[in-house]
């Protein structure tokens, strides 16, 4: 009857929420018969309800700590909603039983054996706790007689914790009169001769008499012991507590055994997880994130962005991820507010249907920036805080180079932003120092093997590159793969030619195409050209070379791109760093550092959770160049975002720069090596951007905004949004439907407010909305989130720009002419010889990365608006292969910023006292 009550709930259940299941995780240790029976019974039952059982076995060999790591684990898995360890645990070890009981989360406690379980059942909190499965199963089996409880005498033959004690307690919150007997009672038969109920859990063969029991008692024999009996093929059988044959004569009700407790037991063990899904159901929407979220008190006028940021206590970043459905043991902490994420969270997800993909790009910005970022985190404060829907923010991670130089942090501004903003915009968990490491490794392995190359001979160096160790030679495996680059299908060290050794040993890099350089993430002017080699130990050996800041390190872009540690380390593998004097490419792979690389990078590659001031959860993950590189956050961020929101919920990304140069690399690079399709572009505007673009005087940082951005000016707002039209069309290119995001100033009137929304319109947007959320945090987004919300759910047909087997020219002559209004392109001689260069080493066949001002469509940086008829000059190209794309240079730019005349650390300070960081813009 219990299991067939079960079976209709849990219909009941899936019915109302069709991919939600009761889940019951058994965790067993070791191998014993009995507890391998015990289980399979279980097992049996959960599959015959409906319920997704699922068989932990650790070996006998396991440690307390590895069983609690795995408690630990189904602790936090939303999935499980009933958790036993079935006991005895038979471990070589030695385990702490009771520790083990005790670390089952209370809440998924089936058993009722944690001591949580067991002072509320005690206590008399009935419906606040669960009951082990025996006294429950007994409870239920004395309820089915129809004899009321209340007021009866009961006795319980027996003190465990599992069945004992705890059927002393239930029978006596359920107002019998309760007598509990044990091995030392010396009147036991007495006792047992005023019972009305009886339950007997001694272990003990036929201990209680037929004599004893008081006629037309209750009785419930909870032993389960064996006796000899030759008639029986094992020579024994079954018998319970009770003598069974006479105590049947004067009992009214009687458990027979075995088939009376036992399959009683198995029921409510299945009851009582079933009964904790529907908690979990009332408590928790499948699906749905039951996130605490932080009320925000608004301030007149907005405060400082690190005021606001430290007037907010974060929560634990533990309880951040437990609010999205990450497992403890795919969280690994770095102090209380940032977290990393492991990758077996991606694993485990697979099967779960993505989320709704939103990037987030601007129209051309002004040096100031139009507040994309803000936008960013305003969205998904507005979509989770105040819609609630399950919502990710990904974006990038700052350089501490602008930090500390022109721009000040870049965790969003005003009541939008990502916190603590001070641990966002420093060191966060070390990514950029790994980066930095690993680059600069590559750049010491380049000149150490020019130098090595050119003050050896081929034996000297074959003989230091694979050394005899007791006599023995042997090939690593990363020479193995360089042999076989080289056709040389050889693994004996010993068989090699001289010709063979030579082409194994010579790498004979020219110097002249080095295209790797070392980097810093300070902005240091000084290090843009310099000259290595100088000590007399290098002999003479002296280069130019320079720094670039490190976030303009291909391994950035590696990182960034890539989809797994697998994959990372084939593309740090595949990165070029120079030409051999034979006009071949030298990879990281060809010197040997590709392992070491991904050592370095190991715990980079997991994304970084943060949050927002309004309590929304945020990844925090690579931060490549929008210009030498593609701009976006990681691929494995978005990844892991879009599995965790499920299907109804959403990922807000962003785009480096405006939409001609991020967002186009976006959709062309980093959607195509992800497989990820988006479903909403919101485009960020300002009144302010927009009159620059009309003819209005130059806006530079530092400097107060000319009269014309102070004031009301339609006509030359109108004229301005020339650009807006163009970002809409650029956008709408890629089948993608557009909701504009118009961030609102104080300056800004009604009217071209107004103004702005209604030519976004026009101009093919699928709404426009104005935008408050920087004085008024989610509350200021909540209209643009509710537009996103309608976009994602209208058509959208993704596609690329181009295919990557046009020809290299084609691919860069449709970008400038499609998205940046070009009539034509001009190739330099240097960028020619890199296109015949590049298709002749394999290379013509990968995305464009432009890099180009973000200052213009144009590469004109005083051309604003929407520029035509113009040729756009590339003046050279380069290669990130292992990224995989390649970087025409359109006019210079530099990848080592300087320091302004007063940079931003003037401002920046310390308080030795309580550690807290001022300044911090």
């Amino acid at each position: 009857q219990v299991r067939e009550r079960l079976k209709q709930q849990v219909i009941e259940m899936k019915e109302k929420f069709p991919d939600f299941r009761p889940g019951l995780a058994i965790l067993q240790v070791g191998n014993r018969d009995d507890s391998n029976l015990y289980i399979n019974m279980k097992l049996k039952a959960a599959a015959e309800i409906g319920i997704s059982a699922n068989h932990i076995k650790l070996p006998n060999t396991a440690t307390e700590a590895e069983v609690l790591k795995c408690i630990a684990s189904l602790n936090g898995d939303p999935a499980v909603h009933g958790f036993i360890v079935q006991l005895p645990l038979d471990s070589d070890k030695p385990i702490n039983t009771e520790k083990i009981t005790n670390a089952v989360a209370p809440e998924k406690d089936v058993d009722g054996l944690s001591s949580i379980n067991a002072g509320k059942l005690s206590r008399g909190d009935l419906g606040d706790c669960f009951i082990p499965c025996t006294p429950k199963g007994c409870m239920e089996l004395i309820r089915q007689t129809g004899i009321q409880v209340a007021g009866k005498r009961a006795v319980v033959i027996g003190r465990s914790k599992i069945v004992g004690a705890p059927m002393h307690d239930l029978l006596l919150w359920n107002h019998a009169t309760v007598t509990t007997c044990h091995s030392k009672t010396s009147t036991l038969a007495e006792e047992v001769g005023k019972a009305d109920i009886l339950v007997v859990a001694a272990g003990k063969a036929e201990m209680v008499k037929g004599e004893w029991i008081k006629p037309g008692a209750i009785v419930i024999d909870c032993g389960i012991n064996h006796v000899p009996d030759s008639t029986k093929a094992s020579g024994k059988r079954v018998v319970g507590d009770v003598a069974y044959s006479t105590a049947k004569e004067k009992a009214s009700y009687i458990t027979p055994v075995p088939g009376g407790v036992g399959p009683m037991t198995v029921a409510m063990l299945m009851q009582s997880t079933v009964e904790s899904a529907q908690r979990f159901l009332e408590k928790f929407q499948p699906g749905k994130w039951n996130i605490q979220y932080n009320q925000l008190t608004l301030k007149i006028p907005v405060p400082s962005d690190i005021e606001i940021s430290q007037s907010y206590m974060p929560k634990p970043i533990d309880q951040v991820a437990k609010e999205v459905g990450l497992l403890p043991d795919e969280v690994e902490l770095y102090g209380q507010t940032k977290a990393k994420v492991h990758l077996s969270a991606l694993k485990r997800l697979k099967n779960q249907p993505d989320g709704k993909y939103v990037v987030v790009t601007g129209i051309t910005p002004t040096p100031l920036g139009e507040g994309k970022s803000t936008t960013t985190v305003g969205l998904v404060q507005a979509l989770g805080a105040h819609l609630h829907q399950n919502v990710f923010a990904c974006v990038r991670q700052p350089s501490q180079g602008p930090t500390f130089g022109i721009k000040g942090g870049a965790a969003g501004g005003g009541y939008c932003q990502v916190i603590p903003m001070e641990e966002f915009n420093l060191h966060l968990t070390g990514d950029i120092h790994a980066i930095t490491a690993a680059n600069n490794l590559v750049a010491a392995a380049i000149d150490a093997r020019i130098f090595h190359e050119l003050t050896q001979t081929d034996q000297a160096l074959y003989s230091r590159l694979v050394p005899s160790v007791s006599g023995v030679r042997k090939f690593s495996d990363i020479q193995i793969r360089r042999l076989q680059k080289l056709g040389i299908n050889k693994t004996d060290p010993m068989a090699l030619t001289k010709e063979e050794v030579n082409l194994f040993v010579r790498l004979d890099i020219d110097p002249g195409t080095i295209t790797w350089q070392r980097v810093l993430d300070t902005n240091d002017r000084f290090l843009r050209k310099i000259t290595i080699g100088q000590s007399p130990t290098e002999k003479g050996f002296s280069r130019t070379a320079q720094f670039d800041i490190t976030v303009s390190s291909e391994i950035m872009a590696v990182l960034a791109l890539s989809d797994g540690l697998d994959d990372m380390k084939k593309r740090l593998g595949r990165m070029v760093v120079a030409s051999s004097k034979r006009g071949e490419p030298v990879t990281a792979d060809d010197l040997g550092v590709t392992g070491a690389l991904a050592v370095l990078m190991k715990d980079a590659v997991k994304p970084n959770l943060m949050q927002t001031l309004e309590g929304t959860p945020v990844f925090v993950h690579a931060g490549p160049f929008a210009n030498i590189a593609h701009g976006n956050s990681s691929v494995l961020a978005d990844k892991i975002a879009l599995k965790l929101v499920g299907k109804e919920g959403f990922v807000v990304t962003e785009a480096g720069f405006g939409a001609d140069i991020g967002m186009e690399k976006f959709f062309n690079i980093k959607c195509r090596y992800s497989g990820l399709r988006p479903h909403v572009v919101v485009l960020v505007a300002t009144v302010r951007a927009l009159k620059m673009h009309g003819g209005g005087p130059a806006v530079t940082a530092g400097v107060p905004l000319p009269k014309e951005y102070m004031e009301e000016n339609l006509q030359l707002l109108a004229k301005g949004c020339s650009n807006l039209n163009k970002q809409i069309q650029n956008a709408r290119m890629f089948g993608v439907p557009v909701v504009v995001a118009v961030n609102a100033f104080k300056t800004d009137t009604k009217a071209e407010l107004a103004l702005v929304v209604q030519l976004a319109k026009e101009a093919g947007a699928f709404d426009a909305v104005e935008c408050n959320h920087w004085a008024e945090g989610g509350k200021g987004a909540v209209a643009l989130a509710q537009a996103v919300q309608r976009a994602s759910q209208a058509p959208s047909n993704f596609r690329f720009l181009y295919s990557v087997e046009l020809p290299v020219i084609d691919k860069i002559r449709l970008i400038a002419q499609q998205i940046y209004g070009a009539s034509d392109i001009e190739l330099l001689p240097e960028a020619q010889e890199k296109v015949t260069l590049y298709t002749k080493q394999g290379f013509g066949n990968l995305p464009i990365c432009m890099a180009k001002t973000h200052l213009s469509l144009s590469h004109d940086p005083e051309q604003k608006g929407a520029p035509t008829g113009f040729i756009l000059p590339i003046r050279d190209i380069r290669a990130s292969v292992g990224a995989g794309f390649l970087y025409p240079l359109v006019g210079t730019m530099s990848t080592m910023p300087g320091l302004p005349t007063r940079p931003c650390f003037y401002d920046i300070d310390l308080d030795p006292a309580s550690g807290e960081v001022s300044g911090l813009f």
